[in-house]
């Protein structure tokens, strides 16, 4: 099977209008691991699972590390597992040692002084385990919340700067750049803002890294396929899959009032997810 670098490398390879994006979504239980799988199966389209630092403390750092590796060497499935938005040097050596495909340190809310050191520090620490693994850097805030939210969160908007941009991949040695284009982690009630194009496709061609586009649930597809065109090789939805998840275990708990077995009212919130992550998929890879 290719590897995840391989697979991000082809997804930006094609000609103007012709790239796509691998669909990143974030699960925290079985449920999620399954929609997500299910949908890029009947696709056929690579697909990242991501669990963020609270996901994983859920679902279990090693266990769903051992899933996905187990599932991906039975199916032949190209299903890769990242550690999303981790924190601290602490966190990213515990999804590194635990064998996860890729790792992001989210260092936003530090100076940029302060991200550049601590990224670079664990960049080498993931690379001196496991040289293919994939490493993410962020730069620039915007937000931390998976939620609905009445407005763009304080300091959100402010975008990412080309020579920011610059400094921080050739002074950290990351595979991938996550930078602030207009994007917010959440949902904002009234209509998503739209993202900066332009300022997706200059830093693109100035840090000559794929990007990654976090906290795009909500965004409209005009936007997303304009990011892709642009240079963003992963796209992360995470919220839209709660929402999606919340209203269909609720419709399947007043449809079976009286249901006990988990396994029956799940399916609801199950299939809820998997028709969102193979809307999105669609989009991602322009079927």
């Amino acid at each position: 099977m290719k590897s995840l670098q391989q697979y991000i490398s082809e997804a930006q390879n094609g000609k103007e209008g012709e790239r796509k994006a691998i669909g990143h979504f974030n699960i925290s239980n079985m449920e999620g691991f399954w929609a997500v799988v299910l949908a890029a199966k009947e696709l056929e389209v690579p697909v990242i699972i991501g669990v963020s630092e609270g996901e994983r403390d859920f679902i279990g750092v090693r266990e769903i590390s051992a899933v996905t590796k187990e599932y991906r060497n039975r199916s032949g499935q190209a299903v890769f597992l990242n550690a999303d938005h981790s924190y601290s040097f602490e966190k990213v050596v515990e999804a590194v040692d635990a064998g996860f495909d890729m790792v992001i340190y989210d260092g936003t809310e530090l100076s940029l002084e302060d991200n550049i050191a601590m990224t670079k520090k664990c960049c080498e620490y993931a690379k001196s385990k496991h040289p293919n693994i994939v490493f993410e850097g962020e730069i620039g805030f915007i937000g931390k919340s998976s939620k609905i939210l009445d407005a763009v969160p304080e300091g959100a908007r402010k975008m990412t700067t080309p020579e920011e941009a610059k400094k921080f991949v050739e002074e950290t040695g990351i595979d991938l750049l996550a930078p602030a284009v207009g994007n917010v982690h959440g949902m904002v009630k009234g209509g998503e803002p739209a993202l900066n194009i332009e300022a997706i496709s200059v830093i693109s061609r100035t840090v000559e890294v794929p990007l990654v586009l976090h906290g795009a649930s909500g965004n409209s597809k005009e936007d997303i396929i304009k990011a892709i065109d642009n240079g963003v090789a992963i796209v992360h939805i995470n919220t839209e899959l709660r929402v999606a998840y919340r209203a269909g275990l609720m419709k399947s708990l007043q449809e079976n009032p009286d249901e006990l077995s988990p396994y029956k009212y799940l399916k609801g919130a199950r299939n809820a997810m998997q028709k969102v992550v193979e809307e999105k998929l669609k989009i991602f890879n322009k079927i």
